[in-house]
């Protein structure tokens, strides 16, 4: 199968291409290899297209709400509107569930409106494994750096090779519309951190993040996929490392 993939260099993009490449033929996109969706070629003949580029995350997104629409609208619309007539799966996240929050959720939310019919959001919970952002909450944890911890928040984590094989069941359906995609387990964080005993500040999270982003797998069950990797294991598995599987 041809497939154009964008986000590529990107934290799940890495581990999806290297899941991939084996199998398939994949065109990368990524704005940090010079290739900006807003501007470039697309004339690629593929069977699918799976779109993971954009800006993720809460916080940043509320001091740069313009530039989050830029990049994950219309930049999506040129990419939709290219491709109307391929199936394409694309990266949503759990946060569209609540999209007055946030200019992030927002954005994902609109990009869910604007979707074609032949298309497949996915809305990811958190998402941990090798590579990750060293500043979420995951490698924190396994390097003891953990500054503070929001007392009212829970969350789903779905490691990163369990999120890649969401994807590649998808692929292999015909499902449209959107899906959740994470573990299916919630874990109120301040938990999380005493289990691993780790003593932080705590504070009372912002109203501008969701409290809980629990993923409904329903869907996903139904087609044979359920998650492998339990978080606690990985963590005690992982934890003190050498910090190296953070770094890219």
């Amino acid at each position: 199968m041809n497939i154009l993939l964008t986000g590529s260099d990107g934290f799940i993009g890495r581990h999806l291409h290297n899941f991939l490449k084996t199998n398939h033929k994949v065109i990368c996109i990524d704005k940090e290899t010079g290739n900006d969706l807003l501007s470039c070629d697309l004339k690629h003949s593929v069977d699918l297209v799976i779109h993971l580029a954009g800006l993720s995350g809460v916080r940043d997104s509320l001091g740069r709400p313009e530039e989050y629409w830029v990049q994950n609208v219309i930049a999506g619309q040129r990419l939709f509107d290219f491709f109307k007539d391929t199936r394409i799966l694309y990266a949503s996240s759990s946060t569209a569930h609540e999209p007055w929050k946030n200019p992030y959720a927002m954005s994902k939310y609109s990009l869910e409106r604007i979707a074609p019919a032949n298309s497949m959001g996915m809305r990811f919970t958190t998402v941990y494994g090798p590579n990750a952002r060293e500043t979420m909450l995951i490698p924190r944890i396994l390097r003891n750096d953990v500054p503070y911890i929001n007392t009212n928040h829970s969350r789903d984590f779905i490691h990163v090779d369990d999120l890649v094989r969401a994807i590649d069941t998808l692929m292999k359906s015909n499902l449209r519309g959107v899906t959740d995609i994470g573990s299916g387990t919630t874990n109120n964080l301040v938990e999380l951190i005493e289990y691993f005993g780790i003593d932080c500040e705590r504070v009372v999270g912002e109203q501008t993040e969701r409290l809980d982003n629990l993923a409904d797998n329903t869907l996903l069950n139904k087609i044979g996929w359920s998650p492998k990797i339990n978080l606690y294991d990985y963590i005690k598995e992982n934890r003190n490392d050498n910090w190296r599987i953070f770094k890219r």
